[in-house]
């Protein structure tokens, strides 16, 4: 099973529609922001929150590249 059929059946278990090419990407990208940014633990965290969140993906980006910037 490749990434996105895992990520298909995962969201299809939760009931919700799976993310798009884009948002997958821009998910990733959060996540190597905060891994690169600090622990590596941090970026499933990130996304954890980031999900909680409602934010679009390019606020949560801005958000988590100002950390530790300022």
């Amino acid at each position: 099973m490749n990434r996105d059929e895992w990520i298909e059946e995962f969201a299809g278990e939760l009931g919700i529609g799976r993310p798009t090419p884009d948002e997958i990407d821009a998910l990733l990208e959060l996540a190597a922001i905060a891994a690169h940014a600090s622990e590596r633990t941090a970026a499933p965290v990130a996304c954890w929150l980031a999900g909680l969140s409602g934010m679009s993906l390019e606020r949560l980006k801005e958000v988590a590249e100002g950390i530790g910037s300022g």
